[in-house]
């Protein structure tokens, strides 16, 4: 028992796991583990697309492997093993390699499903009824609303305009 609130460790336990088990049933936390599963899985083709049709094409220019494309600085040796014993290698087929993966994972991504998805929301929206918006009342209404306003607060239904209009008057002369 917890001297401070008087509740038993395990009525406590129990609403953390109430708590758990409620964060993972929400729908974000669902989708969002979806996703990944399916990312995961979408990896799988993508690198076999690299590898069975980019480094190929890639390879007619030179090696198929873009990781064998490589700068060095310095004097560079290697072993018998292939293993870097001196200076140091920057693997810019590597980096070429996993930019061209980047770029197929995110255009399949947007044309086979973000793109149809803004597609469907906006039918469906053009399916929506047409809130009336407020239009925005310009400054001419405005000023109108308020001449009436004042206007009904003299009583003067009959009242025809300000008189003489000018400086110290008070007055605003206004259009016919």
């Amino acid at each position: 028992m917890h001297a401070e609130r008087g509740t038993p460790v395990s009525e406590e336990n129990k609403g953390i796991l109430d708590g758990f088990k409620q964060f993972l049933m929400r729908g974000n936390v669902v989708d969002l583990a979806v996703a990944v599963v399916i990312g995961a899985a979408f990896t799988n083709i993508v690198n076999a697309v690299v590898k069975g049709i980019i480094n190929p094409v890639v390879g007619a220019f030179g090696t198929q492997n873009l990781d064998h494309y490589t700068f060095c600085l310095g004097t560079c040796t290697k072993n018998k093993a292939g293993e870097v014993t001196e200076g140091i290698y920057i693997l810019w087929g590597s980096v070429i390699s996993a930019t061209i993966t980047f770029l197929i994972t995110a255009a399949v991504v947007y044309f086979l499903m973000i793109l149809p998805m803004n597609r469907y929301k906006a039918r469906q929206a053009a399916k929506a009824p047409v809130e009336a918006t407020p239009t925005e009342v310009t400054e001419i209404e405005l000023l109108t609303e308020i001449r009436d306003a004042l206007v009904a607060r003299q009583g003067g239904s009959d009242w025809q305009g300000p008189g003489p209009s000018g400086p110290g008057t008070g007055r605003v002369p206004t259009q016919k």
